[in-house]
Protein backbone atom coordinates (compact mmCIF):
# COMPACT_ATOMS: atom_id res chain seq x y z
CA UNK A 1 0.00 0.00 0.00
CA UNK A 2 0.99 3.29 -0.91
CA UNK A 3 2.17 5.67 1.70
CA UNK A 4 1.69 8.70 -0.09
CA UNK A 5 -1.54 10.43 -0.20
CA UNK A 6 -1.04 12.90 -2.61
CA UNK A 7 0.34 9.99 -5.09
CA UNK A 8 -2.66 8.12 -4.40
CA UNK A 9 -5.59 10.99 -5.33
CA UNK A 10 -3.71 11.08 -8.28
CA UNK A 11 -3.79 7.82 -9.30
CA UNK A 12 -7.41 8.23 -8.09
CA UNK A 13 -8.24 10.83 -10.45
CA UNK A 14 -6.16 9.26 -12.80
CA UNK A 15 -8.33 6.26 -13.13
CA UNK A 16 -11.56 8.44 -13.31
CA UNK A 17 -10.64 10.70 -15.66
CA UNK A 18 -9.83 7.54 -18.64
CA UNK A 19 -9.80 4.06 -16.82
CA UNK A 20 -8.76 0.69 -18.48
CA UNK A 21 -10.12 -2.16 -18.95
CA UNK A 22 -8.55 -3.62 -15.86
CA UNK A 23 -10.26 -0.67 -13.77
CA UNK A 24 -13.92 -1.46 -15.54
CA UNK A 25 -13.86 -4.95 -14.69
CA UNK A 26 -12.18 -4.35 -10.92
CA UNK A 27 -15.58 -2.22 -10.45
CA UNK A 28 -17.80 -4.90 -12.18
CA UNK A 29 -17.07 -7.64 -10.06
CA UNK A 30 -16.32 -5.36 -6.65
CA UNK A 31 -19.36 -2.88 -6.75
CA UNK A 32 -19.41 -0.27 -4.37
CA UNK A 33 -22.04 -0.69 -1.04
CA UNK A 34 -24.59 2.33 -3.04
CA UNK A 35 -24.76 0.40 -6.41
CA UNK A 36 -25.56 -2.85 -4.90
CA UNK A 37 -28.40 -1.12 -2.45
CA UNK A 38 -29.57 0.62 -5.62
CA UNK A 39 -29.54 -3.14 -7.48
CA UNK A 40 -31.26 -4.04 -4.45
CA UNK A 41 -34.05 -1.79 -4.58
CA UNK A 42 -34.66 -2.11 -8.48
CA UNK A 43 -34.73 -5.92 -7.43
CA UNK A 44 -37.49 -5.67 -4.97
CA UNK A 45 -39.31 -2.89 -6.75
CA UNK A 46 -39.29 -5.26 -10.38
CA UNK A 47 -40.83 -8.10 -7.47
CA UNK A 48 -43.33 -5.83 -6.36
CA UNK A 49 -44.86 -5.43 -9.98
CA UNK A 50 -44.73 -8.96 -10.77
CA UNK A 51 -46.86 -9.99 -7.81
CA UNK A 52 -49.45 -7.26 -8.46
CA UNK A 53 -49.50 -7.95 -12.26
CA UNK A 54 -50.09 -11.82 -10.81
CA UNK A 55 -52.62 -10.80 -8.30
CA UNK A 56 -54.73 -8.73 -10.88
CA UNK A 57 -54.91 -11.73 -13.09
CA UNK A 58 -55.94 -14.13 -10.56
CA UNK A 59 -55.52 -17.84 -10.34
CA UNK A 60 -56.66 -19.36 -13.58
CA UNK A 61 -57.90 -22.56 -11.32
CA UNK A 62 -60.47 -20.72 -10.03
CA UNK A 63 -62.35 -19.16 -12.82
CA UNK A 64 -66.02 -18.98 -12.08
CA UNK A 65 -68.95 -20.49 -14.61
CA UNK A 66 -72.80 -20.31 -14.36
CA UNK A 67 -74.57 -23.11 -13.69
CA UNK A 68 -77.71 -23.92 -13.45
CA UNK A 69 -78.95 -25.11 -9.54
CA UNK A 70 -81.61 -26.63 -7.87
CA UNK A 71 -83.65 -24.47 -5.21
CA UNK A 72 -85.35 -26.92 -3.69
CA UNK A 73 -85.19 -30.73 -3.24
CA UNK A 74 -86.99 -32.05 -6.39
CA UNK A 75 -88.66 -35.29 -6.87
CA UNK A 76 -87.87 -37.47 -9.87
CA UNK A 77 -91.11 -37.09 -12.39
CA UNK A 78 -91.31 -33.25 -12.00
CA UNK A 79 -91.77 -31.35 -14.80
CA UNK A 80 -88.72 -28.51 -13.99
CA UNK A 81 -90.14 -24.67 -14.14
CA UNK A 82 -88.06 -21.50 -13.55
CA UNK A 83 -88.58 -21.29 -10.00
CA UNK A 84 -87.67 -24.60 -9.23
CA UNK A 85 -83.82 -23.48 -10.54
CA UNK A 86 -81.48 -20.57 -9.82
CA UNK A 87 -78.31 -19.58 -11.63
CA UNK A 88 -75.19 -19.48 -9.87
CA UNK A 89 -71.47 -18.60 -10.53
CA UNK A 90 -68.89 -21.49 -9.41
CA UNK A 91 -65.80 -22.60 -9.60
CA UNK A 92 -65.44 -24.10 -13.11
CA UNK A 93 -63.00 -26.87 -11.49
CA UNK A 94 -65.28 -28.27 -8.72
CA UNK A 95 -68.17 -28.87 -11.19
CA UNK A 96 -68.98 -32.05 -13.14
CA UNK A 97 -69.04 -32.78 -17.02
CA UNK A 98 -71.95 -31.88 -18.36
CA UNK A 99 -73.24 -29.25 -15.94
CA UNK A 100 -76.03 -27.07 -16.99
CA UNK A 101 -75.21 -23.75 -17.72
CA UNK A 102 -78.47 -21.72 -19.05
CA UNK A 103 -82.19 -22.13 -17.56
CA UNK A 104 -83.76 -22.76 -21.15
CA UNK A 105 -82.03 -25.69 -21.39
CA UNK A 106 -83.67 -27.12 -18.83
CA UNK A 107 -86.46 -25.42 -18.16
CA UNK A 108 -90.07 -27.56 -18.76
CA UNK A 109 -88.30 -30.80 -19.31
CA UNK A 110 -88.98 -33.91 -17.12
CA UNK A 111 -86.49 -34.56 -13.69
CA UNK A 112 -85.41 -37.94 -13.99
CA UNK A 113 -84.10 -38.79 -10.49
CA UNK A 114 -84.27 -36.72 -7.32
CA UNK A 115 -82.64 -33.38 -6.78
CA UNK A 116 -81.14 -31.59 -3.57
CA UNK A 117 -81.29 -28.06 -2.90
CA UNK A 118 -78.36 -26.46 -4.25
CA UNK A 119 -77.41 -29.68 -6.53
CA UNK A 120 -75.92 -28.71 -9.80
CA UNK A 121 -77.88 -29.92 -12.61
CA UNK A 122 -76.66 -31.89 -15.39
CA UNK A 123 -77.48 -32.75 -18.73
CA UNK A 124 -77.99 -36.37 -17.75
CA UNK A 125 -80.34 -35.54 -15.08
CA UNK A 126 -83.41 -34.35 -17.24
CA UNK A 127 -85.47 -36.98 -20.18
CA UNK A 128 -83.35 -36.25 -23.25
CA UNK A 129 -81.02 -37.57 -25.82
CA UNK A 130 -77.56 -36.94 -23.16
CA UNK A 131 -79.61 -39.33 -20.55
CA UNK A 132 -80.76 -42.21 -23.31
CA UNK A 133 -77.59 -42.44 -24.83
CA UNK A 134 -75.45 -42.27 -21.66
CA UNK A 135 -77.96 -44.93 -19.51
CA UNK A 136 -78.11 -47.31 -22.92
CA UNK A 137 -74.39 -46.91 -23.62
CA UNK A 138 -74.64 -45.66 -26.95
CA UNK A 139 -75.39 -42.48 -29.37
CA UNK A 140 -78.16 -43.50 -31.49
CA UNK A 141 -80.70 -44.23 -28.84
CA UNK A 142 -84.31 -43.44 -27.65
CA UNK A 143 -86.20 -42.96 -24.76
CA UNK A 144 -89.72 -44.93 -24.54
CA UNK A 145 -92.71 -44.62 -21.89
CA UNK A 146 -94.43 -48.09 -21.43
CA UNK A 147 -97.41 -48.63 -19.29
CA UNK A 148 -97.46 -52.08 -17.28
CA UNK A 149 -100.02 -54.69 -18.10
CA UNK A 150 -99.65 -55.24 -14.16
CA UNK A 151 -99.54 -51.98 -12.82
CA UNK A 152 -97.64 -53.59 -9.27
CA UNK A 153 -94.67 -54.28 -11.31
CA UNK A 154 -94.09 -50.96 -11.59
CA UNK A 155 -93.51 -50.74 -7.81
CA UNK A 156 -90.51 -52.87 -7.89
CA UNK A 157 -88.78 -50.76 -10.31
CA UNK A 158 -85.78 -48.67 -9.90
CA UNK A 159 -83.99 -46.06 -12.18
CA UNK A 160 -80.90 -48.07 -13.35
CA UNK A 161 -82.66 -51.83 -13.73
CA UNK A 162 -82.52 -53.35 -16.55
CA UNK A 163 -85.34 -55.34 -17.75
CA UNK A 164 -86.04 -57.57 -21.40
CA UNK A 165 -89.49 -56.32 -22.51
CA UNK A 166 -92.58 -58.63 -23.86
CA UNK A 167 -95.68 -58.77 -24.72
CA UNK A 168 -98.18 -61.29 -25.59
CA UNK A 169 -100.48 -62.22 -29.06
CA UNK A 170 -103.46 -59.82 -29.01
CA UNK A 171 -105.70 -62.62 -31.06
CA UNK A 172 -105.36 -65.30 -28.02
CA UNK A 173 -107.65 -63.82 -25.47
CA UNK A 174 -105.88 -64.16 -21.43
CA UNK A 175 -108.87 -65.85 -20.51
CA UNK A 176 -109.47 -68.78 -23.60
CA UNK A 177 -107.76 -71.19 -21.94
CA UNK A 178 -105.34 -71.80 -24.03
CA UNK A 179 -101.41 -70.61 -23.11
CA UNK A 180 -100.31 -67.05 -24.46
CA UNK A 181 -97.55 -66.81 -27.15
CA UNK A 182 -95.14 -64.24 -25.39
CA UNK A 183 -93.07 -61.97 -27.81
CA UNK A 184 -89.73 -60.45 -26.51
CA UNK A 185 -89.75 -57.11 -28.15
CA UNK A 186 -86.33 -55.62 -26.61
CA UNK A 187 -83.42 -56.81 -24.33
CA UNK A 188 -81.32 -55.38 -22.12
CA UNK A 189 -83.74 -52.06 -21.97
CA UNK A 190 -82.56 -49.83 -18.91
CA UNK A 191 -85.21 -47.81 -16.43
CA UNK A 192 -84.26 -44.36 -16.48
CA UNK A 193 -87.78 -43.35 -14.79
CA UNK A 194 -90.37 -44.62 -13.21
CA UNK A 195 -93.29 -41.65 -12.37
CA UNK A 196 -94.27 -41.31 -8.82
CA UNK A 197 -97.53 -42.66 -6.96
CA UNK A 198 -99.60 -40.90 -4.80
CA UNK A 199 -101.84 -37.73 -4.87
CA UNK A 200 -104.49 -39.54 -5.96
CA UNK A 201 -103.26 -40.93 -9.54
CA UNK A 202 -104.12 -44.28 -10.45
CA UNK A 203 -101.52 -46.65 -10.18
CA UNK A 204 -102.72 -47.52 -13.82
CA UNK A 205 -101.56 -44.58 -15.00
CA UNK A 206 -98.14 -45.18 -13.99
CA UNK A 207 -95.47 -44.53 -16.81
CA UNK A 208 -92.14 -46.38 -16.89
CA UNK A 209 -89.44 -44.63 -19.17
CA UNK A 210 -87.00 -47.11 -20.87
CA UNK A 211 -83.41 -46.49 -22.50
CA UNK A 212 -83.51 -48.31 -25.76
CA UNK A 213 -81.59 -48.24 -29.19
CA UNK A 214 -83.54 -46.23 -31.78
CA UNK A 215 -85.17 -49.58 -33.68
CA UNK A 216 -86.19 -51.50 -30.57
CA UNK A 217 -87.95 -48.29 -29.02
CA UNK A 218 -89.67 -48.15 -31.92
CA UNK A 219 -91.03 -51.49 -31.94
CA UNK A 220 -91.80 -51.55 -28.29
CA UNK A 221 -93.97 -48.22 -28.48
CA UNK A 222 -95.75 -49.22 -31.68
CA UNK A 223 -96.82 -52.46 -29.61
CA UNK A 224 -97.56 -50.74 -26.77
CA UNK A 225 -100.49 -49.27 -28.49
CA UNK A 226 -102.33 -52.52 -29.18
CA UNK A 227 -100.79 -54.87 -26.74
CA UNK A 228 -100.13 -55.47 -23.09
CA UNK A 229 -96.70 -54.69 -22.10
CA UNK A 230 -94.72 -56.54 -19.29
CA UNK A 231 -91.33 -56.59 -18.31
CA UNK A 232 -88.71 -59.05 -16.85
CA UNK A 233 -85.61 -58.40 -14.42
CA UNK A 234 -82.40 -59.44 -15.28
Amino acid sequence: MSRNPARNRVTRAHRSLGPSWFDRLSDLTHPSWARTLVARRVAAAGLACLAVALGLRGDPDSAHSPVVVAVRDLQPGRILVDTDLEVRQLEVRSLPDGAVTALSDVSGRTLASPARAGETLTDVRVLGPRLAATAAGIEDARIVPVRLADPAVAELLREGDRVDVLTVDSDTPAHSGRPQNATVLASDAVVVLVTPSGNGRDQRDRVVMLALPATEATTVAAASLTNAITVTFQ
